[in-house]
């Protein structure tokens, strides 16, 4: 596999960054909520898994991030997994999986 060049890692990093920064910390709030109960509901209260797959940093980490991101705003076909594009944008998208990534407080 390829290394990203530094210079595009830091890129990215700071365009996700800004893109959070946008989120206010009202709707952080709501997006928390919304994981904790919506996803909650079948990824586990505590998001160790249940109908669906745990969302816990240690499962999600080798993923690529745009794989999560698709996945929450289009879902999975064939599975429970609904697509949340009409709720969520894509920056609150991708600010959910930076949290999951990072551990849900």
């Amino acid at each position: 596999m390829k290394r990203m060049p530094f210079i595009a890692s830091f890129l990215l990093a700071s365009a996700s960054h800004l893109a959070m920064a946008d989120i206010s910390t009202e709707r952080q709030s709501e997006l928390i909520y919304l994981l904790k109960q919506d996803c909650g509901s079948c990824h586990g209260m505590t998001l160790k898994g249940g109908l669906g797959p745990a969302l816990l940093p240690e499962t999600l980490n080798g993923k690529p991030k745009e794989l999560l991101v698709t996945t929450i705003l289009e879902g999975r076909t064939g599975t429970a997994m609904p697509p949340w594009k009409t709720m969520l944008t894509q920056d609150e998208a991708e600010w959910i999986t930076v949290q999951l990534q990072q551990g849900v407080k």
